[in-house]
C-alpha cells in the first residue's frame, strides 16, 4: 500500500498554532507521517517565524499517537552529536518509537554565517559529518559511554564502573 507523508519547511512561517493544526490534520486525514526541515532561515531571506526543530518534534511525540515524524534533515553543524543523540532518543521513547531520524552535513551558508556556526569547506564538513554520524550511531545503539577521538569531537569513557 502506498503511504503518503507531509514535509514542511519549518522556517517558512510556522508558528505553534499552525504546527498544531498541521499535525492534527496529518493524524486525522491518514497521512503516514509529518516531517520538517531543520533550518533557521531561508538561504536568501526574508526571515519568517520558525519553530526550533527538536521542540516541535517533542510536541508531536506527546500530542499525536499514530504518525511517524522526524527531521529532513538535521545538520550536525548546528548541534553537538551527543546532544542530538540524547534528544532523539528521548523523543523516540516519548513517542513510542515513531521518530524517523535523518542527519546531514549542513550546506546553507547564510544561516551558518548569521548564527555563528562554522560551515567549513566540503572535505572538512564531511569529515565532521562522518564523525558526528559515528558518535550518534554508537550512542543510539546503546554502547554508552563511548570513547571517540576525532578531528572535531572527543569523548572519553572514563565513568567509574
Amino acid at each position: 500500500m502506498l503511504e503518503v507523508a507531509i514535509m514542511n519547511e519549518g522556517q517558512d512561517g510556522i508558528s505553534w498554532r499552525r504546527w498544531r493544526r498541521l499535525a492534527r490534520a496529518a493524524e486525522d486525514l491518514g497521512f503516514s507521517g509529518l516531517y520538517r526541515s531543520d533550518y533557521f532561515t531561508n538561504p536568501t531571506g526574508p526571515y519568517f517565524d520558525a519553530l526550533e526543530l527538536w521542540a516541535s518534534l517533542t510536541w508531536l511525540a506527546d500530542n499525536t499517537s499514530r504518525i511517524e515524524f522526524g527531521p529532513l534533515v538535521s545538520p550536525v553543524s548546528f548541534r553537538h552529536p551527543v546532544i542530538t543523540a540524547w534528544t532523539a532518543a528521548a523523543i523516540d521513547d516519548l513517542s513510542g518509537g515513531r521518530l524517523r531520524f535523518a542527519l546531514g552535513a549542513g550546506w546553507q551558508e547564510c544561516e551558518h554565517r548569521t548564527y555563528g556556526f562554522e560551515l567549513l569547506n566540503t572535505d572538512r564538513r564531511f569529515t565532521r559529518f562522518e564523525e558526528g554520524l559515528e558518535i550518534i550511531t554508537r550512542l543510539l545503539r546503546g554502547e554508552q559511554p563511548v570513547s571517540f577521538d576525532g578531528e572535531f569531537y572527543r569523548l572519553r569513557d572514563d565513568m567509574p564502573r
